[in-house]
């Protein structure tokens, strides 16, 4: 995998790709993945490499629009809402470098009449957080103007709530209280929470 810097991750080796996967017919596999949620973009990084792309990861709109800049990529996966600002902004760049690459943008919980506007804009298309890579691989791969597949084995209900619940936690630097006061929750509820197995 491409960190920020160009580094290469160790056992990151290249995934043999079977004539059946739409992937295969691309030669350009290369992906941007923007996303200041590092936990997140790390292990998105690694399950789209498996799956034959060449990726490389921008953690802020400047890092973003810089890589666009370098060499804009076939495939795009932009969080709409980053530190820097927002990621319409690489979508839109992307957009004038090459205009055929495929953009996904992810949005939160309460942006998804946004995230419409980011698809008018020339996102490819949008998915809530947090969306998995099968999720996102078929979105990139869907024609356009069609919706991607429903996933075979997409996350309950209750696993979507446990992310969402361990990224707030994440971002909170791990203070219970502070993930229970942002979440509106009593502390000895979310004490509970963290301490289960992850639902499947």
């Amino acid at each position: 995998m491409l960190t920020q810097s160009g580094t290469t991750v160790p056992g990151s080796d290249t995934a043999f790709l079977s004539d059946t996967d739409p992937l295969s017919a691309f030669s350009d596999r290369s992906l941007l993945i923007v996303d200041d949620d590092k936990p997140f973009s790390t292990r998105l990084a690694r399950a789209m490499e498996a799956r034959g792309y060449e990726v490389h990861v921008a953690e802020s709109v400047s890092d973003g629009v810089a890589a666009v800049e370098a060499r804009a990529p076939a495939f795009a996966v932009i969080d709409m809402r980053l530190g820097d600002g927002n990621g319409l902004d690489v979508i839109a760049r992307l957009k004038e470098r090459r205009p055929e690459a495929r953009g996904v943008i992810l949005t939160g919980y309460g942006n998804i009449a946004t995230a419409v506007t980011a698809v008018k804009l020339g996102a490819f298309d949008y998915l809530a957080k947090p969306a998995d890579a099968d999720e996102i691989h078929g979105t990139l791969m869907a024609q356009p103007g069609e919706r991607a597949d429903p996933p075979e084995n997409p996350m309950s209900a209750d696993r979507v709530r446990w992310e969402h619940i361990q990224r707030v936690y994440e971002l909170c630097g791990r203070n219970v209280s502070e993930t229970a006061r942002r979440l509106n929750m009593h502390r000895r509820t979310l004490q509970r929470i963290l301490a289960k197995r992850a639902p499947r």
